[in-house]
């Protein structure tokens, strides 16, 4: 019994050690790379190993890598199933590119999730990016087109002198970036779209806002905001406005709820509602004089001058032990409406009791205060 058991262990231990490997370095020296971008919280990882212009031997491959070491076209590669295959896109295990949700690429559809990339070179014209939704295989040896996902094409350029193979984005903008191959001496950007990108936020916004962040009121004015700014749904801003305000033991009615959701109504045409809502707003106990200001600054900026001004007397009227920030407000409404003599007798005011924390802004106040004299 005591020798069947022992059998069994050896039986074991070399099966173990037949599929077990140790950790060696990558083969040829072609360091294993990763580089990621997000687009608002869209995801794009690109994974590769890294080959460099100067073999393992020393040698200098310069003007020997496009059509050379990196064939044209689709060739054999000699090894494998595949008879016609692409570049691996890099050396050694497939190039793979990692979508966490639906893009464009080149301007064509693409789902997301991880791809193997290919890329045929030519001499001339563009290069054929080729996304391959066999993401594991081991270079191009088994590169069947029959797995293909999308097939672009994207211009390549002369570049400054790159020893390694690199991946990298730049033109980075709020709803896409290019992602760029560069080597040796050339360079093929290929350019990453989300449009919808304000939709995927606040769909995670939304699923956020069904756990431990939708316990908190802010979070749900924020959604609202977001929904605003973003010139998205606007039933969703006021639904989100609304909890803010009134949600069973989360709500909270304060002015940075009630000015939020009088914000939604006005962008609804709600303009009656909102005028009441803010007029509650400003008068609440939490209403601030900077609240207070900001608010008659937005009024001023969406050319209500009369009402600016309204606001404004009535942050001065709230808050008489304030010698500063009332009178800038007061300053600015006065000129709005044209009336230089109480413009000048406010911002005198105002520049005679700035605080330490105004005191670099102190040349603009009284180049405003000039320009009234004058």
């Amino acid at each position: 019994m005591k020798k069947q058991l022992l059998f069994l262990c050896i039986l074991a231990a070399g099966i173990l050690s037949a599929h077990a490997q140790i950790s060696l370095p990558p083969d040829a020296d072609n360091q294993k790379c990763r580089v990621s971008q997000w687009i608002g919280p869209v995801e794009i990882t690109i994974t590769y190993n890294s080959p460099d212009v100067h073999a393992p031997d020393g040698t200098d491959r310069t003007g020997h890598i496009w059509g050379e070491l990196v064939p044209y076209g689709f060739t054999d590669p000699g090894f494998g199933t595949s008879r016609s295959a692409p570049w691996r896109a890099g050396a050694n295990e497939n190039t793979t590119i990692f979508f966490s949700h639906d893009v464009k690429v080149q301007g064509k559809d693409m789902k997301a999730g991880t791809y193997g990339l290919y890329i045929a070179v030519e001499k001339q014209g563009p290069w054929m990016l080729v996304f391959s939704k066999n993401s594991s295989a081991w270079g191009n040896y088994f590169y069947n087109a029959s797995d293909d996902a999308l097939r672009v094409q994207a211009d390549p350029s002369d570049a400054h002198y790159s020893e390694w193979l690199t991946y990298g984005f730049e033109d980075r903008l709020a709803t896409s970036a290019t992602a760029y191959l560069q080597w040796e001496n050339k360079k093929l950007p290929f350019k990453i779209e989300v449009p919808n990108v304000n939709e995927i936020q606040l769909s995670i916004i939304e699923d956020e806002l069904t756990n431990a962040p939708g316990f908190d009121y802010k979070n749900w004015k924020e959604a609202a905001l977001f929904c605003l700014n973003n010139k998205l749904s606007l039933e969703k801003a006021l639904y989100f406005a609304d909890a803010a305000m009134n949600m069973p033991n989360i709500g909270v009615a304060n002015f940075a709820t009630m000015s939020t959701k009088a914000k939604v109504l006005e962008a609804m045409g709600k303009t009656d509602e909102s005028e009441k809502l803010m007029q509650q707003a400003i008068n609440h106990s939490t209403a601030t004089i900077q609240d207070i200001h900001q608010y008659g600054r937005q009024l001023l900026n969406e050319g209500k001058k009369e009402k600016a001004l309204e606001i404004f007397k009535l942050n001065n009227k709230m808050h008489p032990e304030d010698k500063f920030t009332t009178y800038i407000g007061l300053a600015r409404g006065y000129t709005a409406v044209g009336d230089k003599k109480n413009a000048i007798k406010n911002w005198e005011i105002a520049i005679k009791n700035i605080p330490e924390n105004q005191k670099s802004y102190l040349s603009y106040y009284q180049g405003e205060l000039h320009k009234l004299k004058g």
